[in-house]
């Protein structure tokens, strides 16, 4: 059986960068423990974006530059980013909140090999995480997937709270380890 743990968005524009947070910055060093024991297959997503960013719809409703590609607020934590190269780790980039490739990834997987399960942690819980949650949830209703709420944060500390209690309600089971 093979376990899958995704690490959504962990760059540093998310961090310590314009759209940082110290809740963001907080939930480090447990991110990164749990990266280094994970006893599965660890993958990662990166908010990706071009200078053409402001003139899309996303950037006219977050006005707000970031994680453009190759610059340094695109790359992912330095530690974090350290470990992917340890571990010859996997990215996806993606350029809107959900990740429809590693979604069909892992259906394929499941197709392929028993899964487990698909736990993920990052940021921002009330955007990302918790498209990637549903998107996953949607690709294969029959796989747990997770969510450690200790290893995500949110835009603010009560959006956090809100996805979590909505992903509850759609099956996706939350822990905080």
């Amino acid at each position: 059986m093979r376990k899958l743990l995704i690490v959504v968005d962990y760059q540093n524009d998310f961090v310590t960068g314009p759209l940082g947070s110290r809740e963001a910055a907080e939930i480090k060093d447990r991110l990164l423990e749990k990266v280094r024991n994970f006893d599965g297959t660890v993958v990662y997503t990166k908010d990706t974006h071009n200078a053409d960013y402001l003139e899309t719809q996303e950037g006219k409703n977050l006005p707000v530059p970031h994680c453009v590609k190759d610059e340094e607020g695109w790359m992912l934590v330095p530690e974090l980013e350290v470990l992917v190269q340890e571990n010859a780790g996997i990215i996806y980039e993606k350029n809107t909140f959900g990740c429809i490739r590693l979604a069909e990834d892992i259906r394929e997987l499941y197709e392929k090999e028993t899964l487990e399960s698909v736990e993920l942690i990052g940021v921002c819980t009330d955007i990302c995480v918790i498209a990637n949650a549903l998107l996953i949830k949607t690709f294969v209703p029959e796989v747990p997937v997770l969510v450690d709420a200790a290893c995500c944060a949110g835009v603010t500390p009560e959006s956090h709270r809100r996805a979590l209690d909505a992903m509850k309600v759609c099956q996706i089971q939350i822990t905080e380890e």
